[in-house]
């Protein structure tokens, strides 16, 4: 930070003299430079400090001692949010009205005493302003105050434990997002997103953060890896590329909000910043989420602005299109944006959560280090005669995986997970080179060769001669004699007509019965038709 002599040079000799009147001071230097270098000698002596000190109001030597517990600086919209603006008064009226003496914020007491000063520094978010103090007067005044001002330690946790209502539902941590991101990724593989019911903004945004997916196309080594992982591997693969990620972008993603124009975020600054406060609350015990925004609203609203601007990002309430600008839409916005986070860290297996009651908003959470050590189960699959297969959830996601590219699939049961083998979903997987063999053979392995006779037997005809059978839905055309029919065949209606079923009976083409009705009657016969 600056020092004390770069942070007044900017001032006229009117402003040093008020600081030195406060210091109990008096400047003999008529000019600027002079006057600055006589002004620094004196406010960096260790006694005048002390001095000084010791008769600020409280409130000023509570912002004091903020800043010098924080290193010093504070972005200054944080800052004056506290302790109160500085009111922009030139020279001239600063003379004639003089304003340090009835000064209208503790910001304005300590700025007048030469305590305080704003200057852009550049941080991660880009150039912000802060108030800090000119940095050889910080090492003063930290010496001075070590008994008044403790040196900076890690905080405690912000909030509180959550109350029993609080934490009256629970909702265990899971690692089922394994198993929806399997359905999913089979899903997109046979280009069918509407087959996986489970499919969420959140997770498809996971898979893509992990590389496993990249504008809607699938990666397959990527995915490979990740359904040949353990489950508990698995997760950390998924917790990690999220944790890392510069691309997963949580506001965006806050279920209700809308984000539009070209303004940027950093959505992973963010995230490091709300993972550091999350990670000071004791492991295993319930923490409530109402008292947890609370305290981030009250001690690092701008956790996510950068210089705590509220204005420049068009963001949008999705239930009514109202824009939600200012720091008066705070909750709405920036607190949505830390529950989203926290139901993030669940979905991926890091903390439970907990609500007063089943189906409400969830009100308390609980940090996991990991999920509890599950022990790789196979489970069985079994399949039926008509082609019925039963995957339970506890199987290999490879296999369940590859399976699912063969098959029609069923809403699941519980744990377990319903296909269908049917001609069109060989068919279909046909068409990206698959072939029913390979399906039967998956089936025995897995089923340790206990795959039905009969569906064996239907598997390997439909490689050798594909489909045998077929159900239409077919209009058929009656008359009561083979001479109507013959009739109806050489007139116009001809050309509509198809297969001819029996003597009676002809197949009538699809989207043409109004017109073989309107030929009919041209011939004096009107049609009775039976849907």
């Amino acid at each position: 930070m600056p020092l004390l002599e770069q942070s007044l040079h900017k001032h006229d000799l009117g402003h040093l003299r008020i600081i030195a009147e406060f210091w109990g001071l008096e400047l003999e230097s008529s000019d600027v430079d002079s006057a600055l270098e006589e002004l620094c000698a004196s406010l960096l002596d260790l006694e005048a400090v002390s001095e000084t000190l010791e008769i600020l109001p409280a409130e000023a030597r509570s912002a004091l001692n903020e800043l010098v517990d924080s290193g010093g600086k504070i972005e200054w919209a944080a800052f004056s949010r506290k302790y109160g603006v500085m009111r922009e008064i030139g020279a001239g009226k600063r003379d004639r009205e003089r304003p340090y003496l009835k000064p209208s914020s503790t910001s304005e007491v300590l700025f007048y005493r030469g305590l305080l000063a704003k200057a852009f520094f550049d941080t991660e978010k880009g150039a912000q302003e802060f108030a800090y103090i000119p940095d050889d007067l910080l090492e003063i005044i930290a010496e001075l105050g070590a008994v008044d001002v403790p040196p900076r330690q890690k905080e405690d946790a912000l909030g509180r434990p959550a109350t029993p209502v609080e934490k009256a539902f629970e909702i265990p941590a899971t690692d089922f997002i394994l198993d929806d991101a399997t359905t999913y990724l089979a899903a997109l593989r046979i280009g069918d997103k509407t087959n996986s019911p489970h499919v969420n903004r959140d997770m498809q945004s996971l898979l893509a953060s992990a590389g496993m997916i990249k504008n809607d196309k699938l990666l397959p080594e990527a995915i490979k890896k990740f359904l040949e992982a353990s489950r508990s591997d698995a997760m950390d693969m998924l917790y990690n590329a999220w944790l890392e990620s510069t691309e997963f972008d949580e506001l965006r993603l806050t279920p209700g909000l809308v984000c539009e124009g070209e303004w940027k975020n950093q959505p992973q600054v963010t995230r490091e910043f709300l993972m550091n406060l999350i990670n000071d609350i004791p492991q295993g015990k319930w923490w409530s989420i109402p008292a947890f925004v609370k305290a981030i609203k009250e001690k690092y609203p701008d956790f996510q602005r950068p210089a705590g601007d509220y204005d420049s990002w068009f963001i949008k309430r999705e239930s009514d299109g109202q824009f939600l600008r200012g720091f008066a839409y705070w909750d709405m916005v920036d607190g949505a944006l830390i529950k989203h986070l926290i139901y993030i860290l669940h979905l991926l297996g890091r903390v439970s959560l907990a609500s007063p009651e089943e189906g409400k908003e969830a009100t308390s959470f609980s940090l996991l280090s990991s999920l509890p050590e599950k022990k790789e189960e196979r489970g069985k699959i079994t399949v039926a005669s008509n082609g019925k297969i039963i995957v339970p959830r506890t199987f290999s996601r490879a296999v369940r995986y590859q399976l699912a590219r063969f098959c029609e699939w069923d809403e699941p049961k519980g744990d377990d997970y319903l296909y269908r083998i049917t001609a069109e979903s060989l068919q279909r997987a046909a068409q990206q080179g698959l072939k029913a063999e390979q399906l039967l053979a998956m089936l025995v392995k897995y089923t340790k060769e206990a795959v039905p006779p009969a569906l064996v037997k239907a598997l390997k005809r439909w490689d050798a001669h594909g489909a045998e059978a077929r159900v239409e839905s077919l209009l058929v055309l009656r008359v009561s004699k083979p001479e109507i029919l013959e009739e109806m065949r050489k007139s116009k209606a001809g050309k509509y007509l198809g297969e001819v079923l029996s003597p009676t009976a002809v197949i009538v083409k699809s989207g043409a019965i109004q017109k073989v009705m309107a030929e009919l009657a041209e011939l004096g016969l009107l049609v009775e038709v039976n849907t």
